[in-house]
């Protein structure tokens, strides 16, 4: 298989009409392969508009869903970010690349070690994967300057929320099946947030955000 004119169609022909005009990060999707943040039985398919499966628990984001949401995180060199659902530690990659330092938070022991071993991998070194349930944040480590939401929560919580500084941004996907919102929260005071919907979507719930039980 060709990878980079499958890149190329990603960016192009998936992701660049998803309303993306932020050439940093797809610059960015250009240079980190996604191909290799994948099971190797998946490879084929780590370009393709779909959610892929993780080795332990979850599906990877669409490729598409991926960059628009880090594209109205607004990434900035210095900030420092919370990332709820490492994953396949792809997403954790590419936010690493675009901010000082990345917190990522990952409750399947499998998903953990899987991006841990990606991440190694790609020589990516300024984040710190948490085996913990992320659907509180990280206290300990607030405030952030932005907070990635990887996967669907019926509600984003107050909780969440607080741990944003002031002018901070949270993005995450927000609702209940079948009816879900990709939206991003700014926090513009102590106790004041805007909450801004982007589109209907439906993706697989954070495991604890799940109705069948809190076990993410």
């Amino acid at each position: 298989m060709n990878f980079e004119l499958a890149r190329f169609n990603m960016i192009e022909q998936q992701i660049r009409p998803w309303n993306m005009f932020d050439e940093k990060v797809l610059g960015l999707l250009g240079t980190i392969k996604r191909e290799e943040f994948v099971s190797s039985s998946l490879r084929n398919l780590a370009l393709s508009d779909v959610e892929l499966p993780l080795p332990g628990e979850q599906k990877m984001l669409f490729p598409r869903m991926e960059a628009r949401l880090l594209q109205e995180l607004k990434l900035r060199k210095k900030d420092k970010v919370l990332e709820i659902g490492t994953g396949s530690g792809y997403v954790t990659a590419l936010l690493a690349k675009l901010t000082d330092f990345v917190y990522s938070i990952e409750i399947n022991a499998q998903n953990k070690q899987f991006a841990v071993d990606n991440l190694t991998r790609a020589g990516i070194k300024n984040v710190s994967i948490i085996e913990a349930d992320g659907m509180s944040g990280l206290e300990n480590k607030a405030p952030f300057d932005k907070i990635f939401v990887g996967g669907a929560m019926a509600e984003i919580s107050q909780e969440l929320k607080k741990q944003l500084k002031v002018g901070g941004i949270l993005v995450g996907i927000e609702g209940i099946a079948p009816i879900m919102h990709a939206v991003v929260i700014e926090k513009v005071s102590d106790n004041e947030y805007k909450q801004t919907q982007l589109f209907e979507t439906f993706v697989t719930p954070l495991s604890s955000a799940e109705p069948s039980g809190f076990k993410f």
